[in-house]
């Protein structure tokens, strides 16, 4: 049996959510984007059930607003690294630096081990910074670390040895 808790939420849910979705619909062109968006308002609203009391529907649209804001500047932050990443690429391609056996090693990595050696290389972050983007302990990020530059070095090639030299593994 549902507590009253229970049954009063599935009552705003089903009374609000398509106000909410259309609301957030209207906002953001990727219609699966606009249904996380607006399940999030409802899990939110779930969470702060009890501190608020009885929801109204105007804080539902003020949640609704604040995870657009959320979910635009996250937008704009990937289209910010994304361009960085395209420029630095471009670079690497005009000074002539570019290595496509190390390309093809990377490629060829885990997407985890993938990532680990960018952040260190890349964007040349310390191991303290590489725990804080990975959400984990120091002492793991030099093992996801070390782990990302044996695998490294296995899918380099022999003769590519200076490859991986230079990139400090």
């Amino acid at each position: 049996m549902l507590s009253d808790r229970e049954l009063e939420f599935i009552s705003l849910h089903k009374d609000c959510y398509p106000r909410v979705f259309r609301f957030v619909r209207r906002r953001v062109t990727d219609p699966e984007l606009a249904q996380e968006l607006a399940a999030d308002v409802f899990r939110v609203a779930w969470q702060k059930w009890d501190d608020a009391g009885v929801l109204e529907p105007a804080w539902l649209f003020a949640v609704a607003r604040n995870l657009l804001g959320n979910a635009y500047r996250s937008y704009e932050r990937q289209q910010a690294l994304h361009f960085r990443l395209m420029e630095s690429a471009s670079a690497i391609e005009a000074d002539g630096k570019g290595n496509e056996l190390v390309e093809h090693a990377m490629a060829a990595l885990r997407e985890k081990d993938r990532d680990v050696l960018q952040l260190a290389y890349w964007d040349e972050f310390s191991i303290a910074e590489i725990a804080g983007v990975l959400q984990c302990s120091e002492s793991a990020a030099k093992v996801r670390l070390h782990r990302a530059r044996e695998a490294f070095r296995k899918t380099m090639p022999v003769q590519a040895g200076t490859a991986s030299q230079k990139m400090g593994a």
